[in-house]
């Protein structure tokens, strides 16, 4: 299993490209509210600003000031990137493991981690020799541990800047929106997918390039945009469990 942290992949070859073996369909996965019931990178940092010792009211104040943004309309790319500023200085090492350890500790708690529904059909197309790849503006801290409790083969995220082993603060490409449409569209044409006989799966209008660029696409939950765009075209629903 292998996490992939970009939007893209560099592939180097000796010679001419080959064209990708057919693999038929893969399932397509957001993983925040659509796959765990929670918002993984502020679960996270509350978690991991704890574990270094802060005050509950670090957490506030940083998460306030995200918000705050959000309610401004400020981009959601851009709220990803003031997100990854946050953590600028901090060694990556430490991240995983602080990582590894919120995972444990979200799947502790009553009900655990999953959206039920979405997890049971993840699960079932991996015994189906289907691939399950995840997309997410989270980052490697979250996306490893998730990833490989669940079994999918890759997840693309938000990609962080570092240079000696620490973060910078700043990020390549916020795996948001359109990045989404454009890692699947990658991702297919890298590894032989059918676009047609995939699965896609999301809760949010921002998920709408992940959800169109597959044949079938399910939303999930209640976001008023996403499900009036689900009814237009007889996209099929699943409902979501948010902690």
């Amino acid at each position: 299993m292998s996490v992939t942290t970009a939007a893209t992949t560099a592939v180097a070859t000796a010679g001419p490209a080959a064209a990708p073996e057919a693999v038929g369909g893969a399932a397509f996965s957001d993983v925040d509210e659509t796959l765990i019931r929670v918002k993984s990178m502020f679960r996270f940092l509350a978690f991991h600003l704890r574990r270094r010792g802060e005050p509950p009211a670090t957490y506030d104040r940083l998460a306030n000031g995200l918000r705050a943004a959000a309610r401004r309309g400020e981009p959601r790319e851009q709220i990803n990137r003031r997100y990854y500023r946050l953590l600028a200085g901090e060694p990556v090492g430490l991240l995983e493991r602080s990582g590894r350890s919120w995972f444990a500790h979200e799947q502790a708690q009553p009900g655990g981690p999953y959206v039920p529904e979405v997890a049971r059909e993840l699960r079932a197309h991996r015994a189906a020799g289907r691939p399950v790849v995840l997309l997410s503006g989270s980052f490697f801290a979250c996306l490893q541990p998730v990833a490989e409790d669940i079994g999918a083969g890759h997840a693309l995220g938000s990609r962080p800047v570092v240079r000696r082993g620490l973060l910078t603060g700043e990020v390549l490409v916020p795996m948001i929106g359109a990045a989404k449409g454009r890692a699947v569209e990658l991702s297919a044409a890298l590894r032989g997918f059918d676009l047609a006989d995939c699965s896609g799966y999301g809760d949010h209008s921002s998920d709408l390039p992940l959800l169109g660029a597959v044949g079938r696409p399910v939303a999930v939950g209640d976001d008023p945009e996403l499900a009036a765009h689900a009814r237009r075209h007889g996209w099929r629903r699943l409902a979501a469990g948010r902690a």
